[in-house]
């Protein structure tokens, strides 16, 4: 099953109304969820053209920010890092055809610099914390994927497969210590998820990577199976991210897109 087109341009219309002639939206790019950096997330993930003035106009304003210079926060020889911005800044960028500009290449640089030595990334300022956060390292995998194809660079695709291994480890929701589920809200699908981790998610960015059929992913994949509704779809469950008081957009069960990427994953 598609997403049916008229549907996706209404939405991209909405994710793109207010814009303001600087390329922002009168907020902060990070703002929940109204701000560039999140419009750009969703839009791209409804295919809006790279060549879209508006969405490369948005970037731009996401890249200001994201890409100034700071100093690393760096303790007990870890750097603590909200990756997912990172992450999801550089994969929207890359996809919109700007992975040249230096900023763009700023953020992959930072990503490779940050990768904890299990493979992914954390905020974490706890300085015995030695674990890194599925969370922060969900986008990360996906913007040094789309980095590597748009610039081929080995070292993006190396980092990339390194944190797919570490949910692999943990077959995307399991503890390792316990068998257990870590968290409830990763057995359920959301969307948008934003930052938010989830075995849904964990599962389309093993699939960007070609790890979908490692024995490892067969408890996650089983649970999508078992999803699938009577009518063939998918919807989302578990706690809503977002509400219609801070989204441009009213998601609904979001099933068209769960479904469409649902079913790609098991075709």
């Amino acid at each position: 099953m598609g997403v049916d087109p008229a549907w996706r341009r209404s939405i991209i219309e909405r994710l793109l109304s207010g814009q303001r002639p600087d390329g922002g939206f009168g907020v902060h790019p990070y703002s929940k969820w109204t701000g560039a950096h999140w419009r750009l997330v969703s839009l791209v993930e409804l295919g809006v053209p790279g060549r879209s003035r508006a969405a490369r106009a948005a970037a731009k304003t996401v890249l200001d920010w994201i890409a100034a210079p700071s100093e690393p926060l760096v303790i007990a020889g870890m750097e603590r890092r909200h990756a997912s911005m990172e992450g999801n800044a550089l994969a929207v960028c890359c996809r919109l055809g700007m992975s040249n500009r230096l900023g763009v290449r700023h953020l992959a640089e930072v990503l490779l610099r940050a990768q904890w030595p299990d493979g992914g990334w954390n905020c974490d300022t706890n300085p015995h914390a030695r674990r890194s956060s599925f969370h922060e390292t969900l986008a990360p995998i996906w913007g040094l994927v789309e980095y590597h194809r748009s610039t081929g660079d080995g070292r993006a695709r190396l980092a990339a497969r390194r944190a797919g291994e570490l949910l692999l480890e943990h077959r995307l929701f399991r503890s390792m210590e316990t068998g257990g589920v870590i968290h409830d809200e990763w057995v359920h699908i959301h969307w948008p998820h934003y930052w938010h981790y989830d075995f849904f998610h964990g599962l389309r960015a093993l699939a960007m990577l070609g790890l979908l059929r490692d024995p490892r992913a067969d408890d996650a994949v089983e649970l999508l199976i078992k999803k699938r509704r009577p009518d063939g779809t998918w919807r989302t469950g578990g706690r809503r991210y977002w509400s219609r008081r801070t989204e441009v957009v009213d998601w609904g069960d979001a099933h068209q897109l769960v479904t469409a990427a649902a079913a790609a994953m098991l075709q």
